[in-house]
Order: C-alpha cells, then structure tokens, then sequence
C-alpha cells in the first residue's frame, strides 16, 4: 500500500465528516465544491475537508479508493456518500441530516 493510499485511509477513518473539495470551504475553486460546502453547512457547521488542488497526490490517487471519479466527494463515519448531486439531493430530502443524527453527529437541536 502506497503512503498516499494510506494517508487517504487514515482520513477517511479519522474525521467522522471529511470533504475532499476542490479549495477551501470559505473559497471553494468550483461551483460542484462551492454548492457542496453550501448544502453541507445547511446541516452541519463542522466538518473537516481536504483541499485536493493544495494536495495532487490525494487528488490522483482517491478516485481509485473510493470509486467516484470527480470531486467534491463527501465521507461520513468512513463511507463515501458521493458527490455534489448526492449532497444537494440529501440535503433537499433531510436523508443527510438523518445520517448525520443517527451517526451522532449533529446536536439533537439540530443547526
């Protein structure tokens, strides 16, 4: 297993919500990032993301970990729930808000 394989292991199983995005959630550098982060921060105010642009290697190499081939790819509890659409339709729904509660992720008040 190479090291970024690992790395990318090791985020995913260490941050509960990660978002691997392209720029940062306060300048997102694409509309499928800046639209993910938005729909995100509707349901939850902390998440940790990975700046892809910032880290080629990851942006090479997590396409092939997870399966999903474009970015923004939104992990949960170590499972990848997808991309930009799924997020946005998740949220529309309220399915991500659930996921988010039965994982114990979100205040009972919710945001």
């Amino acid at each position: 297993m190479s090291d970024t394989t690992t790395k990318i292991k090791q985020q995913i199983a260490t941050h509960p919500v990660l978002l691997y995005m392209k720029g940062t959630p306060e300048e997102p550098q694409c509309g499928f990032s800046k639209t993910a982060v938005a729909a995100l921060k509707s349901v939850i105010t902390e998440f940790t993301y990975v700046n892809v642009l910032a880290a080629p290697f990851i942006r090479e190499k997590l396409p092939a970990i997870s399966n999903w081939p474009t970015y923004p790819q939104l992990f949960v509890q170590g499972e990848l729930v997808g991309g930009c659409d799924v997020v946005c339709e998740m949220v529309a729904d309220g399915s991500l808000k659930a996921l988010l509660a039965d994982a114990g992720l979100l205040q009972t008040d919710g945001v």
